[in-house]
């Protein structure tokens, strides 16, 4: 079997909810989705469509409120849902490590940067405390940290947001973990230091041969990196395919609205918003969860959840759209002309 497509993460439907005092979250709905060895899986949408409390439920770090109540994920034959808190010690920073959004909250404000890296290689490598030195400046180093001999006793308010998260990314590194799981890794940075940290995440990741779980509400910024992406919306996957089919054959309105909405410096477009709020989670819309701020909504998304609609081998959508029997829409002129635009660039850049 080719290694990039043997799994090494199964997540079967997944369903989280939350218990709250207004009635029960229904925060991830049914989730399906793997990560084969060596490959980057970026899961897309917006705030509060179940990104994050699917990746939370795979490191068991859910809040006390939540239930899982029904699903499986399967790392290396083991269901991690059964897990009690004692049996992640082994798996969780070890196994499969976590790259928050917020540096500043991930850190310990008052302890010196190069404790906080050899804290976990002596606790989860048993390393001594002179080896687990060395190999924290090689971390250092690794994740561009210039001087990491001098920086390696400061604090984490001596550095820059940008120079934060690469600490994280050492700290996430440091134990050899299989799969890193990077949490809206970039979006407090502003994009030269968002662009550097990306190339930094990428590179890590083919020379250490990392499984990564990129979890984003930004399509723009898995563009050159995810070799498949996930779409959520109201906590269910609504269309999976690798990053190209994605890209140039998006199947899903809202993946058309996602697109649609990213900013394009090579046209005088005005920027699309998606119209509308997504949907209480307490009371989930019947049928599409979608359908209310759909422009293409047909009658029968208001009554019944549309299935997966099989596109190719590797790309799925849930859209009514794509029934035989639905009317022929296309997706928006300007995600249209973009895509043309794309095409035709590529084809000039190999001519």
């Amino acid at each position: 079997m080719d290694k990039m497509n043997e799994p090494i993460l199964e997540v079967k439907n997944l369903r989280v909810s939350f218990k709250t005092y207004n009635g029960k979250v229904q925060a991830v709905r049914g989730v399906d989705f793997h990560l084969n060895k060596g490959e980057t899986l970026a899961i897309v949408g917006e705030s509060g469509s179940g990104k994050s409390v699917t990746t939370k439920a795979i490191l068991g770090i859910l809040s006390k409120n939540a239930i899982i109540e029904e699903g499986e994920i399967l790392y290396q034959g083991k269901d991690l849902t059964k897990f009690k808190e004692k049996d992640f010690y082994d798996i969780r920073g070890k196994e499969i490590s976590l790259i928050f959004q917020d540096p500043l909250s991930a850190l310990n404000p008052i302890m010196k940067i190069g404790k906080q890296i050899t804290e976990a290689l002596i606790l989860k490598e048993k390393m001594s405390k002179q080896e687990a030195k060395k190999r924290a400046l090689e971390l250092m180093k690794t994740v561009g940290i210039p001087q990491p001999e001098v920086r390696f006793n400061q604090y984490p308010f001596q550095f820059s947001g940008g120079m934060r998260q690469r600490i994280v990314i050492a700290i996430a590194l440091a134990s050899n973990a299989k799969i890193m799981i990077c949490d809206e890794p970039t979006t407090a940075l502003d994009v030269t230091i968002q662009a550097k940290i990306l190339d930094e995440i990428k590179e890590i990741k083919e020379k250490n041969d990392l499984s990564v779980i990129f979890i984003t509400h930004d399509l723009g910024v898995v563009a050159n990196m995810a070799d498949r992406i996930c779409v959520m919306y109201a906590g269910k996957i609504v269309e999976v395919g690798t990053s190209e089919e994605i890209f140039y054959s998006p199947a899903h309105p809202y993946t058309w609205a996602l697109l649609s909405s990213m900013p394009d410096l090579e046209t005088k477009d005005e920027l699309f918003s998606i119209p509308g709020t997504p949907p209480n989670m307490i009371f989930p819309p019947k049928g599409d969860a979608f359908a209310e701020r759909n422009q293409y909504a047909l009658e029968v998304d208001f009554e019944q959840e549309p299935p997966f609609f099989k596109l190719s081998d590797t790309h799925y959508a849930a859209t009514w759209l794509l029934h035989p029997n639905a009317p022929k829409v296309e997706m928006p002129d300007i995600l249209k002309n973009r895509i043309a635009r794309l095409r035709r660039e590529e084809a000039e850049s190999i001519g």
